[in-house]
């Protein structure tokens, strides 16, 4: 079984509905996070999900509403005895994490140096597809098309199923290889149809990708202000044919 948690459905615009960007995947008795965006932690908890239960968190790209949480994460792992993690979190990011990190060192010093067996970090080459065994898992990304450094990811099962994670992407035909007959597909959805903003997708274009992919159902996500006020789903359905879910804070899907 796969729950698939919305953290936070929004984007970096103050929203009272929608906090920024996260998702949190639970699958084989581990918890994934994709993503960040200042706030998720609290938004964590109101989910019911304890911070030192993630086991993977999985970066897109380095923006502020994709990492802004992390500082305050790593410095989260101090506080003693409410972090209570044993094993270390696997950190996957792009490249250039690493520079990132160490920027962050220098301005926030001892405060966001992790605790000596708390984070592992992957950082992965911009412009490259990868595959990686992170048992019970096997975690693939692929290029996206919104910085030179930006990752789309797929995580696979043992028994088959699979979830794929846009990230911030225009139309990508990398993106469609990744997400082959997936189960979810989790696509960014920043503008309503006729509201094109260039490094990101509209209803339509989401729903090409889902289409050519082939995916059995997709989530819509990533959702600027204006996009509450147009029809989503209707631009969406007319290319793709499978179930379409607009994404709300706290949204749990099963499969």
């Amino acid at each position: 079984m796969i729950e698939v948690i919305v953290i936070g459905s929004g984007t970096g615009v103050p929203s009272i509905r929608r906090a920024g960007p996260s998702i949190c995947m639970k699958a084989e008795a581990q918890t994934l996070l994709i993503d960040s965006a200042a706030g998720t932690l609290r938004q964590l908890v109101k989910a019911g999900i304890p911070y030192d239960s993630l086991d993977i968190i999985l970066y897109t790209h380095l923006h502020p509403d994709h990492v802004g949480e992390f500082v305050p994460f790593v410095f989260a792992t101090h506080y003693l005895p409410g972090y209570n993690r044993s094993s270390p979190v696997m950190v996957i990011a792009c490249e250039g994490f690493g520079e990132f990190y160490r920027a962050l060192k220098q301005a926030f010093g001892e405060w966001v140096e992790p605790r000596p067996g708390t984070l592992v970090f992957e950082e992965i080459p911009r412009g490259i597809k990868t595959a990686m065994q992170i048992p019970p898992f096997t975690i693939r990304s692929a290029p996206a098309i919104h910085t030179s450094q930006s990752l789309s990811y797929r995580v696979e099962t043992p028994d088959g199923k699979s979830v794929v994670f846009s990230g911030d992407t225009d139309f990508c035909e990398d993106l469609i290889d990744l997400a082959q007959g997936a189960d979810l597909l989790v696509s960014e959805c920043s503008a309503p149809e006729g509201h094109k903003i260039p490094g990101h997708l509209t209803p339509s274009e989401a729903g090409k990708i889902a289409q050519q992919a082939g995916v059995r159902r997709l989530l819509l996500t990533h959702l600027y202000p204006n996009c509450d006020e147009h029809d989503l789903i209707t631009p969406c359905s007319e290319v793709y044919k499978g179930p379409v879910i607009i994404a709300e804070d706290f949204m749990r899907l099963v499969f």
